[in-house]
């Protein structure tokens, strides 16, 4: 068959944000320095409400607490909040989550982050 001739579907894939903010998560929490994710007031509510539909429907859900993602003609804008160590210096931990969670975002998804903001809102242990 010749291929110029040849018809097959297009397919359409839509990424949802709460997968774009699971594999933001996952990223964010590999990245050395970082404590745990905090979800924060709004992070909680939309994680309850997420979780619910998500068991309603008999699915496990996969963490997403602490990662807000935006996405706006195709643009993807993701906001994480996190605790990091005292024994790290917190700028380049900040630093160093942009790169990764921006890459694996890319990797998974094919989806080019257009910013990715990090909120370092604790930071556990170190010197007292």
């Amino acid at each position: 068959m010749n291929p110029e001739t040849s018809t097959t579907p297009e397919t359409e894939s839509v990424i949802a944000e709460p997968v774009i903010a699971a594999v933001a998560a996952h990223a964010a929490t590999t990245v050395p320095g970082v404590i745990r994710l905090e979800p924060g007031l709004r992070g909680l509510a939309g994680s309850v409400v997420r979780t619910a539909r998500q068991k309603i429907k008999g699915l496990d859900p996969a963490p997403t607490e602490g990662v807000r993602v935006t996405v706006e003609n195709g643009e993807v804008r993701l906001e994480i909040d996190l605790t990091s160590s005292g024994f790290d210096q917190v700028a380049a931990v900040g630093q160093a989550v942009q790169r990764t969670v921006a890459r694996a975002v890319a990797d998974a998804t094919g989806l080019t982050a257009t910013a990715v903001v990090v909120s370092i809102v604790d930071i556990e242990g170190g010197l007292r």
